[in-house]
């Protein structure tokens, strides 16, 4: 028996159909087990993925840490004669930039598992969902609106709305976002900042869908990473549904910052063979589709996105968010990026307070960048 060893995070989203799979992949492979441990949503977006691969057979990864890891020492590339048949099919069936954000220099590090973006959340016994961002902020003045701004989402709601206005960043090398759509953004965030309760400050996306299903006040969470557990009937005692993002630009409710995870093997791993299997499995429209969305997961296949059942379950939240997240933005992933996005995510915190002014505040930003793409130099140098 081959045990290997697994690492995810702790939701039922990310943990309970990694146990399902297993156990079903098992049924077919009696000679391999994996053994899953979990840590937690703030670790898993800032942990160095590096030490967990000295660590694990098969991790769970987000896709801004690829520019770090993706080296043979760490981990093993999808890229031998035999993995390009189903690479090409995965491809074909992926949600937006999915499968995409785990490609660098030319190879695939991880499989994508679990596709996500910002999308909106709303209560229907409260309200139906915004369409456009004046609509948002005529509840937020109301008192019944929420947003996460816990590092590192206040970075990730100025990410998704410079996008959606047309100005996506991380296209210079000597500034984040060009000087006057920088003032727009934050402007916009001041504006909502100033409006929704100060605990947002302390909140990620699961302890703001927690509020907006406990809160008798709150209806709508205009950005926030969905989560499908909250759209299923039974998980908490309210249900709510997600759409699209609000709109603040011209072209639709497209440039939210992609999300979801990806399936990834050590390069350390005991089993390599086993461990690719399992990960092309767990990422087949079959599997997606069926056990793992049917075990709680979030599907990062398109086959999964579309299909009656999976939909019929989870109160459409594929199809009502479905186009929000095939025209996500991947935001940078440079080796150097994710201190940066620890850093910047405070910095736009502290102008949302304010505790710093808005010029002194895109300063920062811009020096921090420039400072992350000089540690992705240094790494290629080396």
């Amino acid at each position: 028996m081959t045990i290997l060893k697994g690492m995810t995070w702790d939701h039922p989203r990310g943990y309970d159909p990694l146990i399902a799979t297993t156990a079903q992949f098992r049924s077919h492979h009696p000679g391999v087990d994996i053994v899953w441990e979990k840590r937690s949503l703030q670790d898993f977006e800032q942990y160095p993925v590096d030490e967990l691969a000295a660590r694990y057979d098969l991790i769970i990864i987000d896709h801004p840490h690829i520019g770090e890891v993706a080296r043979p020492d760490i981990l093993v590339p999808f890229d031998a004669p035999l993995d390009q048949a189903p690479l090409a099919q995965l491809a074909a069936e992926s949600v937006g930039e999915s499968f995409e954000s785990y490609r660098w220099n030319g190879r695939i590090w991880a499989l994508p598992v679990d596709a996500a973006t910002q999308v909106q959340a709303y209560r229907p016994d409260r309200t139906g969902p915004a369409r456009r961002w004046d609509e948002v902020m005529a509840q937020a003045r109301a008192g019944e609106v929420l947003l996460p701004l816990r590092s590192p989402h206040a970075l990730m709601c100025f990410y998704s709305i410079a996008a959606n206005l047309g100005s996506p960043c991380g296209r210079s090398t000597t500034h984040l976002l060009e000087r006057q759509a920088a003032e727009e953004v934050l402007a916009v965030l001041r504006e909502i900042a100033d409006l929704v309760p100060a605990t947002c400050f302390a909140m990620d996306p699961i302890q703001a869908s927690e509020a907006l299903v406990e809160d008798e006040k709150a209806a709508l969470i205009p950005l926030l990473y969905g989560y499908v557990s909250y759209a299923r009937p039974g998980f908490r005692r309210r249900v709510l549904r997600f759409a699209d993002i609000p709109v603040l630009g011209n072209d639709g409710p497209k440039g939210t910052t992609l999300g979801g995870t990806g399936l990834a093997v050590s390069a350390r791993c005991k089993d390599v063979a086993a461990a690719k299997a399992f990960a092309f499995y767990a990422a087949s429209a079959e599997i997606q589709r069926g056990i793992y969305a049917g075990s709680g997961g979030q599907p990062g296949n398109r086959v999964a996105w579309l299909d009656a059942k999976v939909n019929a379950d989870a109160g459409d939240f594929y199809r009502d968010t479905l186009l929000t997240h095939d025209t996500a933005w991947v935001r940078p992933r440079h080796a150097g990026y994710i201190p940066f996005q620890e850093k910047a995510s405070h910095l736009i915190a502290a102008c949302l307070k304010g505790e710093t002014p808005e010029a002194r505040t895109i300063d920062l930003l811009d020096e921090a960048y420039r400072d992350s793409l000089a540690g992705e130099a240094a790494t290629a140098a080396v």
